[in-house]
């Protein structure tokens, strides 16, 4: 064989796991949010505009680097979601070259039909990603070289198991 790489076949086994339940969660969301009349990427959209951290401003390129498309691309989608009702645009009251998104009470409605159902998803079957996160953690920190010092992993995800 070529070189060892130093990576067990428990890790290539978890972080297969790991992107299986990922990729799974996500198509599942995917349908939820067909069912509800949204395109995925509208979803991704209208929850990035509703969940910015704090002291973020949801302006276009803001929104853009969020959900990882080029301006042009978020300018259409933000067309289309503007299209259905579901958001609006509006300049800063700072600056007026701004502008800046917000949902309006449709958007902020069908947003909500999908993440509460996405959320219940996640409290049903979340433990299971956490499991295979957690387990990925363990076998990485037990045969690296000297941790970096920060060693209760295992704790803090067994507390938010339940």
């Amino acid at each position: 064989m070529g070189m060892h790489t130093g990576i067990t076949t428990d890790e290539y086994r978890g972080l297969a796991e790991l992107r299986h339940r990922i990729r799974r969660f996500l198509h599942d969301g995917d349908v939820v949010t067909r069912a509800a009349g949204l395109e995925p990427q509208q979803y991704l959209m209208l929850l990035t505009i509703r969940g910015l951290p704090e002291g973020e401003e949801s302006t276009i390129r803001t929104l853009a680097e969020r959900v990882a498309l080029k301006h042009h691309s978020a300018v259409e989608l933000i067309d289309r979601l503007e299209g259905h009702g579901y958001v609006r645009r509006n300049r800063s009251r700072d600056d007026r070259r701004r502008v800046i998104v917000s949902l309006l009470p449709r958007g902020q409605r069908i947003l909500e039909k999908v993440a509460r159902h996405r959320i219940s998803e996640l409290r049903s079957n979340g433990h299971q990603l956490v499991r295979t996160i957690g387990r990925l953690l363990e076998q990485t920190r037990d045969h690296e070289p000297a941790s970096t010092g920060k060693q209760p992993v295992k704790k803090e995800l067994r507390g938010k198991r339940e």
